[in-house]
């Protein structure tokens, strides 16, 4: 295929980039963050000193580039993959154990939940019989997988976009009383006390945010039943998978949050449930995807979950960044469905009662993290950010012939900017992180 004029200018581009003298010096900052898109620029200087003789061992003055750390792979491939990374670790030491969590907690009651949103107008389907073949969409038609009307309403006027982004504005709270009720189902179905359970199990969990095609979220959890110590303390007798399982239908059904809002100038109550859509699948030990029953391994649990923590607001890719007015939102290259959803909630966000939705809009009204855990799951994010930093540390420290124990690090840095000059440099950094990435998975296929 033939080469455009754009892509012969680039091209160019990069070939000059490649040529320039200070090419390698920063090549070697962007192979430091990994291959980074949007590198935070630091200037300033490190001094490593061997505080038992006072000899200075190394020091770097000028500018470096820090990571920027975003989640989102249509942001930042490389940042996205070590997010999803780090969050494939602290789902799975939950479920499996590892990385300072007992390897008991496998023995535990834990279950794969997914909560959805109710419904809020008909939308297009892909529809298949339990045989999978596929029926028609209420629309009359069949489609294709990668049809992008998918998750849209089929008829605009009647789908109740106002509805749809007041639930997902209060989604985060739905899931807090979720937990709430979900203690004390499991009290009730105990014989305890709601207030006692504390004093006998405690709720464990991770969840994360998912969007569907449609522009709301759904969470997918995973739930465990632990000693009221956490995870190191082993659950109570009368703690099984099956009591786990009623407590948690008992409490989507049964959850509510309940508002009163002025909007227009006059006072609405509204109630926020869950969708009649709930999957519920235990997790399983064994080291399977499924095993045909709806059981899920740690392994494959972890990696789903790790996956839909990178993802994006929706296949149509809402924008990256909050919009701050309704010609940003004209403006828009998204689905007409979810550029309306953005219109509603801006709209919205001009009542004193849900001025948050404004903020949020590119987001469709959605103001919570994507993953969260309760305080005693499993390890932290920081905890893994830590560690990696430390091992970085003490490689760098044993190529001077350094003990850590006895330097002293002076850093001074001030933040000079973010992100790469041109489009050449950003061709350049993904190629370099894509080939990190391709060196990763084939050192780890030889490995296995």
């Amino acid at each position: 295929m033939a080469l455009t004029p754009v892509d012969l200018d680039l091209a160019a581009r990069i070939q000059h980039r490649l040529a320039a003298p200070d090419y390698r010096r920063w090549r070697a900052r962007v192979e430091a963050t990994g291959g980074c898109l949007k590198p935070v620029h630091l200037t300033g200087q490190r001094t490593l000193i061997d505080h038992t003789t006072g000899h200075v061992l190394d020091r770097h003055i000028g500018t470096i580039y820090a990571p920027c750390g975003n989640r989102r792979s249509s942001v930042c491939p490389a940042c996205s993959e070590r997010y999803a990374a780090d969050a494939f670790h602290l789902i799975r030491a939950g479920v499996a154990g590892g990385k300072t969590i007992p390897h008991e907690v496998a023995d535990k009651p834990r279950l794969f939940v997914t909560l959805t949103a109710p419904s809020f107008g008909t939308v297009h389907t892909r529809p298949t019989t339990r045989h999978g073949k596929p029926r028609p969409c209420p629309c009359g038609q069949f489609h294709h997988p990668d049809d992008p009307r998918l998750g849209t309403a089929i008829d605009p006027g009647a789908y109740d976009y106002r509805g749809a982004v007041l639930w997902q504005g209060h989604a985060s709270e739905l899931w807090h009383r979720f937990t709430i009720q979900l203690r004390r189902e499991l009290a009730t179905a105990a014989g305890l006390r709601a207030n006692d359970f504390g004093q006998h199990a405690r709720l464990s969990y991770a969840k994360v945010a998912e969007y569907q095609r449609r522009g709301l979220v759904h969470f997918h959890a995973v739930i465990r039943l632990d000693g009221p110590e956490g995870a190191h303390d082993p659950a109570p007798d009368w703690a099984d998978t099956e009591l786990l399982d009623h407590a948690v239908r008992a409490a989507a059904e049964t959850t509510r949050v309940t508002k009163t809002l002025t909007l227009d100038g006059g006072e609405e109550e509204h109630t926020f449930t869950w969708g009649t859509q709930l999957d519920i699948r235990v997790i399983n030990r064994p080291d399977h995807v499924e095993d045909g029953r709806g059981q899920l391994s740690d392994q494959a649990l972890a990696g789903y979950i790790a996956k839909y923590a990178t993802k994006g607001t929706s296949t149509s890719e809402t924008p990256d960044r909050p919009v701050r007015s309704e010609r940003d939102i004209e403006h828009l290259t998204v689905h007409p469905h979810h550029k309306r959803m953005i219109t509603a909630a801006w709209d919205l966000g001009a009542n004193e009662d849900l001025t948050f939705l404004r903020r949020w809009a590119h987001m469709l009204g959605f103001r919570g993290h994507f993953l969260t855990k309760s305080q005693r799951y499993s390890l932290t994010f920081k905890h893994l950010r830590t560690e990696r930093r430390l091992w970085q540390h003490h490689a760098a420290l044993e190529t001077l012939g350094a003990q850590p124990d006895t330097v002293l690090v002076v850093n001074h840095w001030k933040f000079t900017g973010t992100g790469h000059a041109n489009d050449a440099e950003r061709e350049l950094a993904e190629a370099i992180y894509q080939r990190k990435r391709t060196t990763r998975k084939q050192k780890k296929e030889n490995e296995s």
